[in-house]
C-alpha cells in the first residue's frame, strides 16, 4: 500500500533565504545525484497560515520502502555535507504519514 510522507520544518524566522540557498546549492542536488528524487512529490513554502515553514511530501511503496529510503539517504556522502549546514536553521520537525483516500485523484 503506498504511503505518503509529509515533512514540515519550521524554519527560524528570517532564515528562509539562507534555507532555500542551501537546498538549492547543496540539498536538491545531492538528492538528485544519488536517486532519491524519484520518490518526492513537491517541496512547498509555506505563504499563509503558519509562516516559515518547509514542507515536502514523498511517496512510498510501502513502510519498508520508506525506512529504507531514510536509511539510504542519511549515509550519501553527499546529503550529509548538506544536512549538517541545514539543521541549526530548523526549529521543530513534523512527520505525518498519510494513505490515500479510496477515491479521487493521486499523486
Amino acid at each position: 500500500m503506498t504511503v505518503y510522507e509529509k515533512r514540515t520544518y519550521s524554519v527560524t524566522v528570517g532564515r528562509m533565504a539562507d534555507v532555500i540557498k542551501l537546498y538549492s546549492e547543496l540539498g536538491w542536488p545531492a538528492l538528485e545525484a544519488g536517486g532519491f528524487s524519484e520518490k518526492l512529490v513537491g517541496y512547498f513554502v509555506s505563504d499563509t497560515g503558519a509562516l516559515h515553514q518547509l514542507i515536502h511530501i514523498w511517496r512510498f511503496n510501502d513502510d519498508a520502502d520508506r525506512r529504507d529510503f531514510w536509511k539510504r539517504l542519511f549515509v550519501d556522502e553527499a546529503f550529509m555535507k548538506f544536512a549538517p549546514q541545514i539543521r541549526p536553521l530548523i526549529q521543530t520537525q513534523e512527520i505525518q504519514l498519510m494513505l490515500s483516500a479510496p477515491w479521487g485523484p493521486t499523486p
